[in-house]
């Protein structure tokens, strides 16, 4: 009897499963809230040099606000205030000529910014001056941040593999909370960087700990539904994340915001199960006959339970050593294990590099901050429809090599009076590569290692979420040299992802051992006469009809 076979027994998709995945709701929701937080207090808003210096005058006084930014600020070629520079002096004579500023001496803003607060009570770059010469410093936060997801995205793999899901949730949950309101009371820009990195540590544990969890409780008919709704979440608090921005314009107060609901999240972890699958697969089969018994009584199955005794669940899951300990090192000691780690971190960079480098660029598309960043989270609802009519049919390769193509080429079109409507193409495509790329790598991966796997494909990931700010700044260099990059990334992802084998209605491997194993090619083979199969059903009945 394999697992597979017991969780089918007390019902793959139950009243207990539903539960796990509701309360897994709320933590994750908080995922785009500080994944995406960087759009608005990381904000530059409009500003010009302080000319309050200049005020030691009695004609500077009795001047206009208006006149006094004339004769202290000069005019760009676009007609717009210089928001870096200032003249030395006060130039009274352009108040009657303005037409020759070229050659009036001007200095870097002296004694500070004047900062619109219009759209934003206060930013990052308003609070600690992050503009012109420390411009690229304010564009490093979101880097840094994900520099902590990073780490966090390996520490976690290892240690929930190591001591089991739900223990490491808990520590997640409570990290991310800490660090996220030091970072919200940061004194001065230093902290709050490493806050802020500390919090991506954090939160970086609930990004891959969650989706495991609730895979590892569904049954092979489910996967792929469960795997498409639980990122629904994602794409809620996507086009959240705007409207709260919208009424909390103090980016202190923003990011207490998001991050308050994780209080809920600690509350309602006690009801969290832990995996069935990774107890059985570490030796600990009373524990796991504890969590299949709940299972099976809230799901109406108890007759099933009571005739099955824990020690027939240390048969289900065989493993050559229950008390070895695996590392990311055995990711690359096996072939085919190795091959599917290198596969899956190239995939991942270029899923992740795609998406953020849509993502980061909100101001770019000619549409109002908030407005843009709620498209672009409404945009990924029918992404993820489509996804889930189509996982199942196509397969996950397909998928996952279809949405990258797609990505990539909106990318490099986005150009031209249609740059919103092509830019939120190119995020629904990204949102459905980034879909299936959670769902996918999760059954690729095994039990003893599947936290492992998800940690280090996590790593990659936000390796390339780091350098997505970094890439942006090439625009100086040249406007469309970011874009191509992205696009260059996602297609190679595309081509990397040709490369998977299928998991479709596939058991999910539990040891290296399986991995090792199993032959793709039969299994693809298997897939492709399945379809066969069903296309010459589908022929039939025309042809009768």
């Amino acid at each position: 009897m394999k697992f597979e076979n017991i969780l089918a027994e007390v019902d793959g998709l139950g009243k207990f499963q539903i539960r796990t995945i509701l309360l897994m709701v709320i933590p994750r929701v908080t995922l785009p809230f500080h994944f995406l937080l960087n759009n608005f207090i990381a904000v530059i808003p409009s500003h010009h040099c302080d000319i309050s210096s200049l005020d030691d005058g009695d004609m500077f006084r009795n001047l206009s606000q208006a006149k006094r930014a004339i004769v202290s600020i000069p005019v760009q070629e676009d007609g717009t205030q210089s928001s870096c520079q200032m003249f030395a002096e006060p130039q009274y004579h352009l108040l009657l000529n303005s037409t020759n500023i070229t050659e009036l001496p001007t200095v870097p803003c002296r004694n500070g910014w004047v900062y619109d607060n219009s759209t934003f009570k206060s930013t990052l770059a308003s609070d600690w001056d992050l503009v012109c010469d420390n411009r690229r410093v304010n564009r490093a936060t979101a880097t840094i941040f994900f520099m902590g997801v990073m780490l966090g995205a390996a520490v976690f793999g290892y240690l929930s593999d190591r001591f089991g899901r739900r223990t490491m949730l808990l520590v997640s949950y409570i990290a991310t909370t800490f660090f996220g309101f030091a970072s919200a009371f940061s004194h001065n820009f230093a902290m709050f960087a490493v806050m802020r990195f500390c919090t991506g540590v954090g939160i970086s544990g609930i990004s891959i700990i969650t989706i495991v969890l609730c895979i590892e409780w569904v049954d092979i008919k489910h996967r792929t539904a469960v795997g498409v709704l639980l990122s629904l979440d994602w794409s809620f608090g996507t086009a959240m994340l705007p409207v709260i921005a919208y009424f909390v314009k103090d980016w202190r107060y923003l990011t207490a915001t998001v991050t308050a609901p994780l209080f809920l999240a600690m509350v309602t972890w006690w009801w969290l199960p832990e995996s069935a699958r990774w107890l059985i697969s570490n030796g600990k089969v009373q524990r796991a006959h504890f969590y299949l018994n709940k299972c099976a009584q809230m799901n109406g199955r108890e007759q099933f339970m009571a005739d099955l005794k824990p020690e027939v669940l240390s048969k289900v899951i065989l493993v050559e050593n229950d008390k070895r300990k695996y590392s990311y090192l055995d990711l690359f000691r096996t072939p085919r294990m190795r091959r599917v780690a290198l596969l899956t971190g190239i995939v991942w960079f270029g899923v992740t590099c795609a998406y953020y480098g849509i993502s980061f660029n909100v101001t770019g598309f000619g549409v109002n901050i908030y407005l843009t960043q709620f498209i672009y989270g409404a945009s990924e609802v029918p992404a993820k429809v489509f996804i889930f009519l189509t996982l199942n049919k196509i397969g996950r390769r397909l998928n996952q090599a279809g949405t990258l193509f797609m990505t990539s080429l909106c990318i490099l079109c986005n150009k031209g009076p249609f740059r919103t409507a092509v830019g939120a193409l190119g995020k629904m495509f990204a949102e459905g590569a980034f879909t299936t790329i959670f769902l996918y790598t999760t059954e690729l991966y095994p039990t003893v290692m599947r936290q492992n796997g998800l940690g280090y494909c996590s790593f990659i990931a936000r390796f390339g979420v780091s350098v997505c700010p970094l890439i942006m700044v090439l625009e100086e260099v040249w406007g469309h040299l970011p874009n191509t990059i992205f696009a260059l990334v996602a297609f190679v992802g595309g081509v990397s992802a040709s490369c998977l084998p299928e998991t479709t209605n596939v058991r999910l491997p539990e040891t290296l051992e399986d991995v090792e194993r199993t032959r793709y090619w039969e299994l693809f083979f298997f897939y492709c006469i399945q379809k066969f199969k069903r296309v010459l059903s589908y022929i039939y009945i025309y042809v009768l009809i």
